[in-house]
């Protein structure tokens, strides 16, 4: 059963067209799920314009999101490696899961701890996303700063360890280490979607947007560029400007004006800086980083917001992705390479 269809979903088949030879063109279709907490929506051209292609990605989406990195679902993987958290026992873990983690420590070590995996306490804590959305009944409050000592002093991870073994791979986490992957879930699920796009001959193009995550892949009928709006942060339902490639990309912006809450004047939003325990205040509204890979793409746009303009550079650089800064002034700050890619908005 397709879960996509039980969605509030938009979908619908566009008509073929034909090319001056006679030959078909492909059908675009385009559909609207949510799933992972956010919007996914979808554009695929096919030669056969069938709309269950839509549902088995959204599908893969969920999955990823029910069956390895959710919380709070029992069925998760995360979920269980937490509810495990000094057990001593370990927990057997996905290969997929594994090589994440795996990429996880090495991007915390390469960006000096501006990213890191094991902060859920923190997370938790101040649930920005549940205040938000709406979920979390009351006014929102700061959480005290003692709190914020704790819930950093549980996490890290260096209280993260695995050990690969015949039967498959085991994770070891200290006592009170909750993982959260909210900051790389998006751009794994992205890469699990490229995969699928490859084994389905059918689709000639697609364009596969999770929140603040893209992927493009193979071309448009008609030859044009895949064109992906970067949201100004002072009025996200216009567009600062464009990022225009042709074929495989993943493209993750990060800001402040995604999920946050306002007090006193003050925003709050769910970029935490693990060096902190408080949002980051790096003098940057929002991150947008260019290159093949969705995990590091999502990585990389959260560890440059918390690392700004400088040092997230450094760092895009290293990894060999471009990157696109919008400071707190608006200024427009971008690697040599993005100048490329991007066109600023009329």
């Amino acid at each position: 059963m397709k879960r996509f269809f039980g969605t509030a979903a938009l979908l619908f088949a566009a008509a073929a067209t034909l090319c001056g030879c006679g030959m078909k063109q492909p059908l675009r279709t385009q559909g609207a799920a949510t799933a992972m907490g956010t919007v996914v929506r979808l554009t695929l051209y096919t030669s056969d314009g069938d709309e269950d292609d839509i549902g088995e990605i959204v599908d893969l989406i969920q999955e990823m999101e029910e069956d390895t990195l959710s919380r709070r679902l029992e069925s998760s993987e995360i979920y269980r490696i937490n509810q495990a958290a000094g057990s001593g026992e370990g927990t057997l873990i996905s290969d997929e899961l594994a090589d994440a983690l795996e990429r996880c420590m090495e991007l915390k070590e390469r960006c000096g701890g501006a990213f890191d995996p094991a902060i859920g306490a923190l997370v938790k804590l101040w649930d920005i996303d549940g205040w938000a959305s709406g979920l979390r009944e009351g006014d929102f409050f700061v959480p005290d700063s003692e709190k914020i000592s704790e819930a950093l002093a549980q996490g890290g991870s260096e209280k993260i360890r695995l050990e690969r073994k015949e039967d498959g791979t085991a994770l070891f986490t200290a006592d009170g280490v909750i993982l959260d992957l909210g900051a790389v879930g998006k751009g794994m699920a992205l890469d699990r979607v490229l995969d699928s796009l490859k084994d389905m001959p059918d689709i000639s193009g697609a364009c596969v947007s999770v929140g603040g995550s893209v992927l493009t892949y193979g071309e448009k009928p008609d030859g044009t560029k895949w064109k992906i709006g970067i949201a100004d942060p002072d009025d996200p339902s216009v567009n600062i400007g464009f990022l225009s490639v042709h074929g495989q990309w993943c493209i993750s912006t990060s800001g402040d004006y995604e999920r946050y809450v306002m007090l006193d004047g003050r925003r709050y939003h769910h970029i935490l800086d693990p060096a902190t325990g408080y949002p980051a205040d790096s003098g940057v509204r929002s991150v947008t980083v260019l290159t093949k890979d969705g995990f590091l793409s999502d990585g990389l746009s959260t560890a440059c917001f918390v690392l700004g303009r400088q040092k997230g550079m450094e760092l895009a650089q290293s990894y060999g992705a471009e990157v696109l800064f919008v400071d707190s002034d608006g200024k427009i700050t971008m690697s040599q390479g993005m100048k490329e890619y991007f066109q600023e908005a009329d």
